[in-house]
């Protein structure tokens, strides 16, 4: 079974600024209004730091889009649905949230699905196990994104 998960891999790369702080820069999803304003309110409750690693700036400027430390954790709110998500893909729930983990043997690329909006976290392997921060996310993304009514992932 080959899984696809390039563009995740791709979206986030940190750029260094002069004056000790650092802009990473994300490619931003296209989302309709209704899922750019859950996503937003959601990315505004993020917090300072995950996984010990500070808030840095993204860009292009983003309302769904985060990001900490180098190297950069990212979250993209809004991305399209995985590819590679079917009816019988295996999911890690944390804290009521399904999270389909990419690639399934050793993953960097966690994909919140079943609400309104998927949510992708990148985790670079450095930091590593991100059950901390798959749990405080999953409390943030219960409390703004609303499970689809279909569950059909």
């Amino acid at each position: 079974m080959h899984k696809r998960y390039f563009g995740a891999a791709l979206a986030v790369v940190l750029v260094t600024a002069g004056c000790g702080g650092q802009t990473v820069q994300m490619q931003p999803p296209e989302t309709d209004g209704q899922t750019a304003e859950a996503c937003g309110a959601l990315v505004a409750d993020l917090p300072e730091t995950l996984l010990g690693a500070d808030r840095a700036t993204v860009q292009p400027e983003s309302e769904i889009m985060a990001a900490w430390g180098d190297p950069p954790i990212g979250l993209r709110c809004g991305v399209p649905r995985p590819a590679s998500l079917e009816m019988d893909s295996i999911l890690e729930e944390v804290n009521g949230v399904a999270w389909l983990p990419q690639p399934e043997d050793a993953p960097t690329v966690y994909t919140a699905v079943e609400r309104e909006a998927y949510v992708e976290l990148t985790v670079p392997p450095s930091y590593g196990a991100p059950a901390p921060a798959l749990s405080e996310l999953s409390d943030l993304i219960s409390e703004h994104l609303e499970e689809r009514a279909d569950s059909g992932r």
